[in-house]
């Protein structure tokens, strides 16, 4: 069991770390452009995109923002 609890509290940690990344990359991107030469690729652009896709999706695309929602608050 001490394993079990070990690997979530080490996955939970490995995606706050993913979010500050992504937090950042966005910032990076607003200040400096889609241009910024140490991003790979349109970040923002990639979010529209995703958020325009689940959007377009109807009710598969709201449950899988409120499981992303879900997962992001979970403490």
């Amino acid at each position: 069991m001490d394993y079990l609890k070990s690997a979530t509290d080490w996955l939970k940690q490995l995606l706050e770390a993913g979010v500050a990344l992504l937090a950042l990359a966005v910032v990076i991107q607003v200040i400096f452009g889609s241009a910024a030469p140490f991003l790979p690729g349109d970040v923002v652009g990639n979010i529209v995109a995703v958020t325009a896709q689940l959007g377009s999706q109807g009710l598969v695309g709201l449950v899988a923002i409120w499981v992303l929602v879900h997962v992001f608050n979970r403490k």
